[in-house]
């Protein structure tokens, strides 16, 4: 992480990115356990985090800027849950549905590339400020 307010944007999109890799690593296990008798889902949650600190001022007027910079970056870490552990899709217990796995990979891989490709924009513009 870079050590600066300034930078907090790139911050919270590297911690975006980060949550996205792990959230990739969970589904691919997810896919590779579909025969896996009793296997229940797993998933990662981040994104109620991250709403959570861009929506603490959002009431008191705060703009995105503000809320952004004022992001508190420690409370942006990921959590693994198992989803709807009583949930059976088959007899043998296992509650992975692998079109649903396959469209989560699909979707969670355009969002890590979208995350970089910002967190890229925003170098490219410190660079153009920094040369001007």
């Amino acid at each position: 992480m870079i050590g600066s307010n300034a930078f907090n944007y790139i911050n919270v999109l590297n911690k975006a990115a980060d949550a996205s890799w792990k959230r990739n690593e969970v589904i691919a296990n997810n896919i590779a356990n579909n025969d896996t008798p009793n296997y229940k889902r797993k998933d990662i949650k981040f994104q109620d985090y991250l709403k959570g600190e861009l929506m603490k001022d959002y009431w008191d007027g705060g703009d995105l800027n503000k809320r952004v910079a004022n992001v508190d970056l420690s409370k942006l870490e990921t959590t693994l849950y198992t989803d709807q552990q009583e949930l059976s899709y088959r007899l043998d217990g296992n509650n992975v549905d692998i079109n649903t796995e396959n469209a989560n990979l699909a979707e969670n891989t355009i969002m890590y590339y979208t995350l970089l490709d910002s967190m890229s924009q925003e170098f490219s513009r410190i660079k153009t400020v920094l040369s001007s």
